[in-house]
């Protein structure tokens, strides 16, 4: 069995009863074992240890005595043993139970997931995630072997190091421009930087939306929607103070309207970006969270550099 499954995960600290059990004999069971196991819900089961259902305390005090548990019990959300943790942790935010009870493939009781073990579950999701973003295994820790930390990081720095020259070739179309306004040197770390940061913000929430089963089908275009046009809210905030910053950096209206434009452009761009890769990656089957910056990072500096040098180029006239 896999290491990251609710069976792995569960613990044998539970209470069952027989549906066959009468209420009276019950209440005793319980009263019995309330000092020596946790009681936060009291499961069914049938002769073969099937989980059946579930007890209401309520239910169970106001019941006359004589009759079985077993027509007083309410339906049980259970959970197979080799359900993934990254699931797991979804229906826990979900329903927010105290305990989940999981079961065989035959429907046998195994043990419970307590509210506990969900949380560290939880925590160490969110823990791997922030890792796989960029580009670190889930699984490293810090004192992992450096033969072990090299192979989960190194490959993932090459792809790195060649999106960076993809970026540094768009920059080389443009060498000419630059050559003849040496000022876009200085502002181009400004907009893909801007960029990215968008990017960034945009990647943590949908990654986490996805992570909490938040964002299904019937919602992705909404969060598209919504990231895209706080791209351009934001794009305008910005791209107006960069517009005035590099005005009065070199004295040139024009100069300030192509930065503030590129910087729009780039935002948006990178709002698109942010909430598009993990969904699309969470679609094809992969894992939204690996290097989903780094794709990022290779969206945004590319579309930020195009924009921006390809906007001064075509008004270079009016810059120069």
């Amino acid at each position: 069995m896999s290491p990251e499954t609710a069976g792995t995960m569960m613990s044998p600290d539970f209470t069952a009863l027989g549906q066959d059990v009468t209420v009276g004999e019950a209440i005793q069971n319980i009263r019995s074992l309330g000092k020596k196991k946790s009681l936060y819900y009291v499961y069914v089961t049938d002769k073969e240890n099937r989980l059946v259902g579930v007890l209401s305390m309520r239910d169970l005090i106001l019941s006359d005595p004589p009759i079985s548990v077993g027509s007083i019990m309410k339906d049980v959300l259970s959970v197979p043993a080799d359900l993934d943790r990254e699931e797991v942790v979804k229906l826990a935010t979900k329903r927010r139970y105290l305990q989940i009870p999981v079961v065989d493939s035959n429907k046998r009781l195994l043990g419970t997931l307590n509210s506990g073990d969900l949380l560290e579950a939880a925590a160490e999701e969110a823990s791997e995630d922030m890792q796989k973003m960029v580009g670190v295994g889930g699984d490293e820790e810090v004192l992992s072997p450096i033969l072990f930390s090299l192979k989960k990081r190194l490959p993932w720095l090459q792809v790195n190091l060649a999106t960076a020259f993809l970026a540094a070739a768009v920059v080389g179309l443009f060498q000419d421009t630059i050559a003849r306004i040496t000022a876009l040197a200085i502002f181009l770390p400004v907009v893909a930087g801007q960029g990215g940061n968008t990017g960034a913000q945009t990647l943590a929430v949908v990654i986490r939306g996805l992570a909490l089963g938040q964002i299904e089908k019937s919602v992705a275009g909404k969060v598209l929607v919504k990231e895209a046009s706080l791209g351009i809210i934001n794009g305008l905030c910005v791209g107006l103070v960069t517009a005035l910053v590099a005005f009065l950096w070199e004295k040139n209206p024009y100069f300030g309207l192509v930065i503030g434009l590129a910087m729009v452009m780039n935002m948006f761009a990178a709002s698109i970006a942010g909430a598009g890769i993990p969904m699309v990656m969470r679609m094809l089957g992969w894992d939204p969270a690996q290097s989903s910056s780094i794709i990022l990072t290779t969206v945004t500096d590319i579309l930020g550099f195009f924009s921006f040098l390809g906007l001064a180029t075509l008004f270079q006239h009016l810059l120069i």
